[in-house]
């Protein structure tokens, strides 16, 4: 008989949930995760872009580069 008190309890946290339109303290979860603010980002970047891009596409460049190089004066 308990299961339906239990289930009843379960499916008002669900709503509240579902249907609650936030409160989140973002500052306190960019604290807690321990990300850096925007202002203050080490790469400098400013766009969404950048936040997709590789750090290490400039190495690939410079080695592809390189293998082109070589790999031509080794046929």
């Amino acid at each position: 008989m308990g299961r339906g008190r239990a289930k009843a309890k379960q499916q008002k946290v669900a709503r509240k949930l579902k249907y609650s339109t936030g409160g989140t303290d973002l500052d306190r979860l960019r604290s807690e995760l321990g990300v850096a603010e925007d202002e203050g980002s080490p790469s400098g970047s400013s766009g969404p872009d950048d936040l997709y891009a590789d750090p290490h596409d400039e190495l690939i460049d410079r080695y592809a580069d390189l293998a082109d190089k070589y790999s031509d004066s080794d046929k």
